[in-house]
């Protein structure tokens, strides 16, 4: 009986024991510590070395390049700013779909527009590879917590097997689709974001300027219709709420230039299907113009300093 494309990758394929991590950022860098965690061997490469070398200390092998980080690898997992990263790092000639096993699964966990997870996907098919496009969601402290969220485009059998693997760094793990699809959810997840969190930052903002108290206001609202994420877990205003940015000067979290990037993916998507988004063109604006005062490294929840008055 002669067996399928997919059986015989299955068959060739590896344990998944041995893990390349490309990409140790402010989220790459907690994700690759839990899966040190359960004792994978994970191998590391980032251009910042001093990242490399603490993961190092903590039992990671320390790799020169991408090349010697995948060539043993039957894993091979990416945390990359943008999408021309994730094109370099996998498709130039020293990039990664040169220099895996055949039957090596792929997960890129950046962030990027559909169109690239799917042509990198098409072109490690071509070679025998397995591909899949698994954003997050959560946050510096998800990665950290290990309870990230990931939005997996791909086959069917491709998700199955990354989700053993993403299930050391992560509590819930979606199925989107075909490849790409992953990319897409979490576009609109993150275009749902920035408006909400706009509206958020608009609605405390008018409350404290005709006198009431943001605690007593965002309690009002959270057991009202107006609740929300952010309000229930991310207040923007300061002093609302503990142990979030917006109490501790906007630091941590997630910069509000990231979120003016993925707002930009969403209006690039909305072009390419012809899709009305107006409340997040407002927000992908409102996000330009903050940052271009100088907030694009500050969390994007100060967004809420845009409406105050000076």
């Amino acid at each position: 009986m002669s067996l399928s494309r997919n059986q015989q990758s299955n068959r060739e394929r590896k344990s998944m024991n041995k893990i390349a991590f490309i990409g140790l950022g402010n989220m790459g860098a907690p994700m690759a510590k839990n899966l040190l965690k359960v004792g994978l061997t994970v191998e590391v490469f980032d251009l910042n070395r001093d990242t490399v070398t603490e993961l190092a200390s903590l039992g990671a092998i320390a790799a020169d390049s991408i090349q010697s980080a995948v060539a043993k690898a039957n894993v091979v997992i990416t945390m990359l700013p943008a999408s021309h990263h994730v094109k370099s790092v996998y498709l130039d000639d020293n990039g990664v779909l040169n220099h895996v096993s055949k039957g090596t699964l792929l997960i890129d966990s950046s962030t990027i527009d559909p169109e690239t997870a799917r042509s990198v996907a098409a072109q490690a098919q071509v070679k025998g590879l397995n591909f899949v496009d698994a954003p997050v969601s959560g946050g510096v402290s998800g990665a950290a917590a290990g309870t990230l969220t990931f939005i997996v485009g791909g086959t069917v059998e491709n998700y199955s097997d990354a989700k053993e693997v993403l299930s050391h760094m992560g509590k819930n793990i979606f199925h989107a689709g075909e490849a790409g699809s992953g990319q897409m959810a979490k576009i609109c997840n993150n275009m749902m974001l920035g408006i909400l969190m706009s509206g958020t930052c608009e609605a405390l903002n008018l409350g404290i300027e005709n006198g009431l108290d943001p605690k007593v206001l965002s309690q009002i609202m959270l057991q009202s219709s107006g609740r929300n994420w952010a309000l229930e877990l991310y207040n923007p205003c300061p002093d609302v709420m503990e142990n979030v940015p917006s109490s501790n000067g906007y630091q941590g979290g997630f910069m509000s230039q990231l979120m003016a990037k993925d707002l930009g993916l969403a209006m690039e998507a909305s072009v390419q299907s012809q899709t009305s988004t107006p409340m997040g063109s407002l927000a992908r604006n409102l996000f330009n113009l903050h940052n271009g005062q100088g907030n694009g490294e500050r969390d994007f929840s100060s967004l809420f300093e845009f409406y105050r008055k000076k």
